[in-house]
């Protein structure tokens, strides 16, 4: 797992151990003490597939949560440094590696705001897509939890948006989604691997169950 530090990749860990499953999560060198040695830290620069190429295999799952924090509009220049390049490093590694299924999360589209960001991650979904991996890729929107509760006054808009036919599809293609739903959802897409391309908006990740 790449991103395993961060907001939702430390829960994944967590979530995927209690599960039973072997994991190892890529790290910067100098945060790899800080990580809990069951969870398998791999230094190493998420940048630089070369730099953790060795660790990958064996396994049977590589899981890609490497982005930038806090996407704004006026982060596009880190969109394509950080989001697409380190997904450019790692999809030829994983197939080096001969991993057997690519899980991504990218975001929800087409969409009205965030255009650099959501093309970053378009084009990192043609990436995967065009290595003949099977993949999930997942693609939700704005999400919900500690820390991250204002998307909740969005909620009036989206009742709304909802209740009228010529914005419903946006409404649900673009709704709140729990920190709790996507780590459900991931850990779906691990157990449940496609064996082609699979992609998960957000009414399918909502509508995973434990």
């Amino acid at each position: 797992m790449t991103g395993g530090t961060g907001y939702l990749g430390s829960r994944l860990l967590r979530a995927l151990r209690s599960n039973g499953h072997a994991t190892q999560a890529l790290v910067r060198p100098a945060s790899a003490a800080r990580m809990p040695a069951e969870f398998g830290p791999v230094p190493g620069d998420a940048l630089h597939g070369l730099s953790y190429a060795t660790r990958v295999a064996p396994a049977d799952t590589f899981v890609h949560l490497v982005g930038v924090s806090h996407p704004s509009p006026a982060r596009a220049e880190e969109f394509l440094r950080i989001d697409l390049a380190s997904v450019a490093a790692a999809v030829p590694i994983a197939l080096t590696a001969g991993i057997r299924h690519f899980v991504y999360v990218s975001v929800a589209q087409p969409a009205p705001v965030m255009r650099a960001y959501v093309a970053a991650r378009a084009r990192a979904e043609s990436l995967i897509r065009e290595s003949g991996l099977p993949c999930t890729i997942l693609r939700p929107w704005y999400v919900v939890g500690p820390g991250h509760w204002w998307p909740l006054a969005l909620l009036p808009g989206y009742w709304l948006g909802e209740l009228l036919p010529g914005t419903r599809a946006a409404a649900h293609r673009l709704g709140l989604v729990s920190i709790q739903q996507r780590v459900r959802a991931l850990v779906h897409a691990v157990e449940q691997p496609a064996e082609g391309i699979r992609v998960l908006e957000v009414p399918q990740i909502r509508n995973i169950t434990a």
